[in-house]
């Protein structure tokens, strides 16, 4: 999970750029990068960090140009380093710079690709890399002397036969303008907006429709799967389907937990379908216990709290904020390592003790991936006083691994891998759990749009929409052991 945003204007856009990523920070918190061009020169700023630290006035005055692409990174496989940072760029053919949100599970083979076959060098460890010198290739073995629209479409529908795996693009093409496309199964999101302004029509992709709301764009639509669409630097758009679309299908990780819920995806509000979550948890909980004795529901801030007001709401029980967020603490979940993880529970939440005691409480939040956040939040919910406590994942059980770019790629990580929901519940310590059906998961999403009739759904089911080779599961577990023994060592040595 990444965040990335390009735009063509008609001024300069380094700042609009700079806007969208934070909106966008959610999405990534490791590092980020902005690629601006301005006539025949790309000037490109990145690192690690926040958007905040890394961009300060010297690097913005620098990002000089009416057309530029940005990225925040989240730390996944191959972004260990500040090395890792995107955009990347290579200077052939015409210069190119790309940021990329999703994952690859073909990169080995595309590594030995590019340098048997097609003599590139990659110097990182990053799908991204292989993805942009696949592009670059691609785009270089047409032959044009001046890059068209067209020799892009060629380039992504060469890409899309070369590359598995779930991913959003956006690329920065000297002599051409922005270059954009998405999975032929649309599994990473990507929409598309329009500006209009008394000097023309300004034109941005990005991740969320939400970068493009604070930005005064109009959501046009989204990106259709397999499809690159091409905005010249003068702002002429050209869009075009470059394969043959795959069964269509979304990653509903997003509307649980990844996507801002003022976001529209895939003409669904995100918003509206965390709603629905939460009725059909309650209808869920009346089934199993008619007689349920909860005394208030009490969100995990922040994401769970559209789901947990109106589960609430259906169960006609109190609903209260139990604990208090310390905002200047990342999101748990996409901390670089299980250790800071760890560490950053309490440090991130305090527990109101007042809406604790002597009470039944139902604590709620989206979903229970390694159930070291949960396992401690339960214990700070018994030790402000609760009489009982109950856990209700807005989500199934997370039971394996996401190969399309959200970490989570060990089984053994997992607390719901190979356990059945009575042994979680007593791992966690909760006196009842309760997960969502993916059969509501499923219908709560796709009520916003009849259309969807498919999602990944692999870290429920076990269901890769790609197909996955023999051994990769195996193989992207032990990559993880052998960085997390890494980490240790690192921090054994600080």
């Amino acid at each position: 999970m990444c965040g990335i945003i390009g735009i063509v204007g008609r001024s300069e856009v380094a700042a609009a750029l700079y806007d969208g990523l934070t909106v966008l920070q959610h999405r990534g918190q490791d590092a980020a990068g902005i690629a601006t061009v301005a006539g025949d020169r790309l000037h490109l700023h990145k690192a690690n960090g926040l958007v905040k630290d890394v961009f300060q006035a010297e690097h913005m005055a620098r990002l000089t140009g009416h057309i530029g692409i940005a990225h925040c990174r989240y730390p996944t496989a191959g972004s260990e380093g500040a090395d890792e940072a995107q955009p990347f760029y290579v200077n052939s053919p015409f210069g190119i710079a790309l940021g990329h949100n999703g994952n690859l599970i073909n990169t080995a083979a595309l590594r030995r690709e590019l340098f048997e076959t097609d003599r590139r060098h990659i110097n990182t460890g990053s799908d991204s890399e292989v993805l942009l010198n696949i592009f670059a290739h691609e785009l270089q073995a047409i032959g044009s002397a001046r890059v068209q629209a067209a020799d892009a479409f060629r380039a992504v529908a060469a890409v899309h036969q070369r590359c598995r795996g779930g991913y959003a693009v956006i690329s920065l093409v000297l002599g051409l303008g922005v270059v954009a496309f998405r999975d032929i199964h649309g599994i990473r999101p990507l929409v598309l907006g329009r500006r209009d302004t008394e000097t023309g029509v300004e034109w941005a992709v990005a991740s969320e429709s939400v970068a493009l709301d604070v930005l005064g764009f109009r959501l046009e639509r989204d990106i259709l799967p397999g499809e690159g669409v091409v905005i010249t630097e003068a702002g002429e758009l050209s869009a075009q389907l470059c394969a043959t679309p795959g069964s269509h299908a979304p990653c509903i990780f997003e509307y649980v937990y990844l996507a801002r819920p003022d976001s529209m995806m895939e003409d669904v509000s995100v918003y509206k379908a965390r709603l629905r979550m939460g009725e059909r948890l309650a209808d869920k909980i009346r089934r199993l216990r008619p007689d349920h004795d909860i005394e208030a529901v009490i969100p995990i801030p922040d994401t769970a709290r559209t789901a947990a007001l109106a589960l609430a709401q259906a169960l006609d029980v109190k609903y209260r904020e139990g604990f208090v967020k310390n905002r200047y603490v990342g999101r748990t979940f996409i901390m670089p390592g299980q250790s800071e993880r760890m560490k950053s529970v309490r440090r991130k939440l305090n527990a109101i003790e007042l809406e604790f005691r002597n009470k039944v409480v139902l604590l709620v939040d989206d979903s229970i991936v390694r159930g070291t956040t949960s396992k401690q939040i339960i214990q700070m919910a018994r030790e402000a006083g609760a009489r009982k406590v109950y856990f209700a994942s807005a989500a199934p059980p997370v039971r394996y691994p996401n190969v399309y770019g959200i970490d989570m790629p060990a089984p053994t990580e997992l607390v719901a891998h190979n356990r059945s929901e009575t042994e979680i519940e007593a791992l966690l310590g909760a006196d009842w759990l309760i997960y969502q059906d993916l059969s509501d998961l499923i219908a709560a999403v796709a009520e916003g749009n009849d259309s969807l009739t498919r999602f990944d759904t692999s870290c429920f089911s076990g269901e890769y929409v790609t197909g996955i080779d023999d051994g990769y599961l195996g193989d992207i577990a032990s990559e993880r052991a052998d960085r997390v023994r890494a980490e240790q060592r690192r921090l054994l040595g600080a």
